[in-house]
């Protein structure tokens, strides 16, 4: 989908996401103490909102027009820079303490070559945290893409994260109102 797409996505609901973070999001990160942060891919901004409410000074980032504008009118004022662009040609001005994506799909190439822009984005002591869904949700789970090569995989994270010292990277279950989703979670620590 294109940024037209989404920004018809987004109009045509009330909130397309909940409003709450994302549960892994929560899990890897509220332990982190507070720096800069730069969520790509933040829809309608729940993580970076979430982040915000923890002390974070967070660059919330995305190519819907619509998206970011329904996040920045959610609140959080000077503690979120919304910024509306591509994922895949954005870099952020200098280093960040925890560069967070969250559900992006892309085809596996374009996917790698954004993780690793994102992971040199890291600055020293910094985390890179990735949650996404996993190749087997296809066929075991449910819900995210029906398009394998938009799905990730622990391999595709740990050649991300290289010259970072992973943390934490396996697959994990979510459990949905419509059943069980299969996700790859990755954290990882610049040293």
């Amino acid at each position: 989908m294109d940024a037209e797409a989404w920004d018809a996505r987004y109009a045509a609901a009330e909130r397309v996401w909940s409003a709450e973070p994302n549960h892994w999001v929560v899990v890897l990160t509220e332990d982190l103490r507070p720096g800069t942060a730069l969520d790509l891919a933040a829809g309608e901004g729940r993580n970076a909102l979430w982040l915000a409410e923890r002390g974070w000074q967070v660059t919330a980032v995305d190519f819907s027009s619509v998206a970011v504008e329904r996040g920045r009118s959610a609140g959080q004022g000077a503690r979120v820079d919304w910024q509306v662009a591509d994922v895949t040609t954005y870099a952020p001005d200098g280093l960040v303490d925890l560069v967070l994506v969250c559900y992006l799909h892309l085809p596996r190439e374009t996917m790698r070559r954004v993780l690793v822009h994102a992971a040199s984005w890291v600055a020293p002591g910094g985390h890179l945290v990735v949650i996404g869904h996993a190749v087997r949700n296809l066929t075991e789970g449910c819900g995210g893409p029906q398009d394998p090569d938009r799905l990730q995989d622990a391999d595709l994270y740990a050649r991300a994260a290289h010259g970072l010292l992973v943390e934490r990277l396996e697959e994990v279950d979510r459990v949905t109102p419509e059943g069980t989703a299969i996700d790859v979670v990755l954290r990882a620590r610049r040293p």
